[in-house]
C-alpha cells in the first residue's frame, strides 16, 4: 500500500506504487538479474484493499507544488488502532492521504488510492514550504509557510485549522514532529530552530 510521490516543481504530482518502483529498480538498477528478489509489501487487510490494486496516478494541483506529505490514520508505531469517522467523507484505516503545499498558499488533500481531491485548505497568504503529519495517526497536519507562520490542521474535523503558530521573524522553511507527536520543531530563514509543545 505504499506510494512514492514526486513533483518536478510545477503543478503536476505523480503518485507511483512503491512496489512498482522497486520492480523497476530491480529490473533496471542491478547488473545481475539473478540478484533480483521478488518483493511484496504488506498492506492493511480489508475488502477494499483486495479489490483495489495500487495504481499510478497523475494529479494536477492547479498551482506550483512546493511540498508533499503522506498521512494515514494508522499510527507509525502501530501501538493502537484508530478508527475515524469523517464529517464530509468516510475515512477508513486503509486509506492513505497526500497533502500538497502550493505556491498560492493553499493545501490540497488527496486520496492516494483514487487520486481524488478530498479537501482544499486555505489560510496561508504565501507559499506553503513544508508539510508534516503527526506520526501518531491523529491526522493532525502542520504547514510551514513564507507568511512566517505554521498552521495546525485537524483533518479528522473536516480540515479545520486548530492553531496558528507565530515566532519566526522570516519565512518558515521546514517543520517536523517528535516521534510521540508531542513536540513540533520548525526552522526558518533566520536560521533559528523553534520548538512548540502541542497538547
Amino acid at each position: 500500500g505504499s506510494y512514492l510521490a514526486w513533483s518536478q516543481g510545477h503543478r503536476i504530482v505523480k503518485l507511483v506504487p512503491w512496489a512498482q518502483c522497486l520492480n523497476n529498480f530491480l529490473l533496471h538498477g542491478t547488473k545481475n538479474g539473478s540478484n533480483a528478489v521478488s518483493t511484496r509489501l504488506p498492506r492493511q487487510s480489508s475488502e477494499s484493499s483486495q479489490k483495489n490494486k495500487p495504481c499510478e496516478h497523475i494529479i494536477d494541483c492547479g498551482d506550483i507544488v512546493w511540498s508533499l506529505a503522506f498521512g494515514s490514520s494508522v499510527p507509525e508505531k502501530q501501538s493502537r488502532c484508530v478508527n475515524i469517522e469523517w464529517h464530509r467523507f468516510k475515512f477508513g484505516q486503509d486509506q492513505l492521504l497526500l497533502a500538497t503545499g502550493l505556491n498560492n498558499g493553499r493545501i490540497k488533500i488527496w486520496d492516494v488510492y483514487t487520486g481524488k481531491l478530498l479537501l482544499n485548505l486555505m489560510d496561508h497568504t504565501e507559499v506553503v514550504r513544508d508539510l508534516t503529519f503527526a506520526p501518531d495517526g491523529s491526522l493532525i497536519l502542520v504547514s510551514a509557510s513564507r507568511d512566517k507562520t505554521l498552521r495546525v490542521w485537524d483533518l479528522k474535523d473536516d480540515g479545520n485549522m486548530m492553531k496558528v503558530l507565530r515566532g519566526h521573524p522570516n519565512w518558515v522553511y521546514g517543520c517536523a514532529f517528535s516521534p510521540d507527536s508531542s513536540i513540533l520543531c520548525s526552522v526558518g530563514a533566520s536560521k533559528a530552530v523553534v520548538a512548540a509543545i502541542l497538547v
